[in-house]
């Protein structure tokens, strides 16, 4: 899943920063809901038009309760 916020690299570190189920991090290949920014992880080095977007998330759902994920997800993203 991936999806843009409002507010640019600030707002989407702020989101990934807050999530407390999902976990900040790139794939770990393991059975966990993970929550990455792009543009300041695996995507740094790239400039450009080929940089992605500065408030794009990247979500990997894993196998945790989809409510409790759904939660954790939008009390990290009303703090935007």
């Amino acid at each position: 899943l991936a999806f843009e916020v409002r507010g640019g690299a600030s707002a989407a570190a702020e989101v990934a920063g807050a999530c407390e189920l999902i976990t900040h991090a790139v794939s770990l290949g393991g059975v966990d809901t993970l929550i990455q920014h792009p543009a300041s992880l695996t995507h740094r080095p790239v400039e450009g038009e080929a940089k992605p977007a500065g408030g794009l998330l990247r979500v990997s759902v894993g196998l945790e309760d989809p409510e409790d994920l759904r939660a954790d997800l939008a009390r990290a993203l009303s703090r935007i």
